[in-house]
């Protein structure tokens, strides 16, 4: 879909509110904020909807003349992606005169030939709108040139008819948001009108509701997650095979998550390369942002990947970072990269991630090198696997046969000489997997007993890299909010 749609992009020095105006498009918070300059170091891509057509925006980092590391592949990156851009939007301060070094990016752009707009940020009163008339000097036509103020939204309106006058009219809108509204919508219809009337439920009508609900099982959303400069940025361009993400020695270079979808094996994998985290006192300024914003990103996530540096001892905040991925009940993949610089075994290093990670017993272990490219085709493969496992329904039949030959080789328990019978067993949703078993006493079945069942379905079934989620119910219950979070 993002291929078909026109780009837009915003190019401008550090500290004009590109990321202000990435935001107010997007009618979302989704670039970090700062008054720090450079706060974006990647390009970040959303798309947007003016009234009945789409664009794709990119918000690239801020263009400086200096010989820092960062700042030079950001450079090098904003002019790239102006190149491939349909639309540019260069921002400038309105607080300051016209300088050379706009009037040089600017000509510098003017000459691809593109759509574009000198848009003249922080006029925030008539008064300052009276300076408008020095941004003349750029030659750009009175049409082009917009003075607006994106935090106090003035302004804007005339840009967005400047925008939307240049985009296609009736193009095609992705619907991702409204598939998963639908996903919940079965869910809660399965639960209020089947089991409610339960007198009249039968195996045959769970099979039936099994083939009626369609989910796509060809989006994959990979969160990668782990702590500061363990590698994950590295990873993400190994993975995508270009150059995404700015790579530095720089401790903390990712600030905003930065996103890539591409195909492989019929699937549409979207890569989404969180900050970096860091323990809770370091945590200042955007920092904070980038943590609320990795746990946003695990939210819309399917599969994770919890990095972990294998040239490092591993740290209480690798575990406390990990149980966020278990707290989201995501497909999970433990990588432990920089592989190449460790000489231990690998059985020495799954030993101590198994000891520390139980609660990802599921989860398998690859080590790869993102700087020689080692495993990495594997890591592919296996995200691929684990989504399938994520998203898989087994068959109300299949179940009930399972959990009735677990039933008869461990029994179940009789606390306080109650009788305990579950009538029947089916699995009521994915992403993950999650399994109801309606039963006499539900609030009587020991956890003990459910993780039992749960190594039983292990066992007959691929579950690997995903967690299962098992729920006792009576034949009248309704499902509460708090029992998705048994497992």
């Amino acid at each position: 879909m993002e291929n078909n749609l026109k780009k837009v992009a915003l190019i401008g020095q550090p500290n004009v509110g590109k990321s202000s105006l990435f935001n107010r498009l997007a009618n979302k918070r989704i670039a970090i904020v700062s008054d720090i300059a450079g706060t974006t170091r990647d390009i970040k891509k959303h798309q947007i909807e003016i009234l009945d057509r789409s664009a794709l925006l990119l918000d690239t980092g801020g263009i400086d003349e200096t010989n820092d590391e960062i700042f030079s592949n950001v450079k090098n990156k904003a002019i790239k992606t102006a190149k491939e851009a349909d639309i540019i939007l260069f921002m400038v301060d309105g607080k300051n005169i016209p300088d050379d070094k706009d009037k040089e990016l600017f000509y510098e752009l003017q000459r691809l030939g593109k759509e574009l707009a000198l848009v003249v940020n922080k006029i925030d009163n008539d008064k300052e709108l009276e300076r408008l008339w020095e941004f003349f000097e750029f030659g750009i036509s009175d049409e082009n040139l917009f003075g607006i103020s994106v935090s106090h939204n003035r302004g804007t309106k005339t840009l967005y008819e400047w925008i939307y006058k240049h985009l296609p009219e009736n193009p095609e809108t992705v619907a991702k948001l409204e598939e998963e509204k639908r996903r919940k919508e079965l869910e809660d219809e399965f639960f209020e009108d089947e089991f409610e009337n339960d007198e009249d439920f039968s195996i045959e009508g769970l099979e039936k509701l099994d083939e009626e609900e369609v989910i796509d099982d060809t989006s994959i959303n990979v969160a990668i997650i782990g702590r500061v400069n363990v590698g994950k940025s590295s990873i993400l361009n190994s993975l995508v095979g270009m150059e995404r993400s700015v790579v530095s020695s720089i401790a903390g270079t990712t600030i905003d998550p930065v996103d890539e979808t591409f195909s492989y094996k019929d699937k549409n994998i979207t890569f989404v390369d969180t900050a970096g985290l860091r323990r809770r006192g370091s945590i200042e300024g955007i920092e904070k942002y980038a943590l609320m914003r990795t746990k946003e990103m695990l939210e819309k996530a399917n599969v994770a990947l919890v990095v972990l540096d294998a040239s490092r001892e591993l740290t209480d905040l690798d575990e406390k970072i990990a149980g966020l991925v278990d707290e989201y009940g995501l497909g999970t993949i433990i990588v432990l990269n920089k592989w190449d610089e460790n000489m231990d075994t690998f059985q020495k290093i799954e030993e101590e991630v198994r000891r520390r990670f139980r609660f990802l017993s599921y989860a398998p272990i690859i080590a790869v090198s993102a700087k020689t490219g080692r495993s990495i085709d594997r890591l592919k493969d296996k995200i691929v696997e684990i989504f399938d496992n994520y998203t898989q329904r087994i068959p109300t039949s299949q179940l009930n046969k399972v959990i009735e030959e677990a039933v008869i080789r461990h029994s179940l328990p009789s606390p306080n000489g109650a009788y305990l019978r579950i009538y029947y067993s089916t699995q009521f949703s994915t992403r993950p997997p999650r399994i109801a078993l309606v039963m006499n006493k539900p609030q009587l079945l020991h956890y003990s007993y459910k993780r039992y069942l749960i190594n039983f379905l292990r066992e007959k079934f691929n579950f690997e890299g995903t967690p299962i989620h098992v729920i006792a119910r009576g034949k009248h219950d309704k499902m509460g909010d708090e029992e998705y979070l048994e497992r």
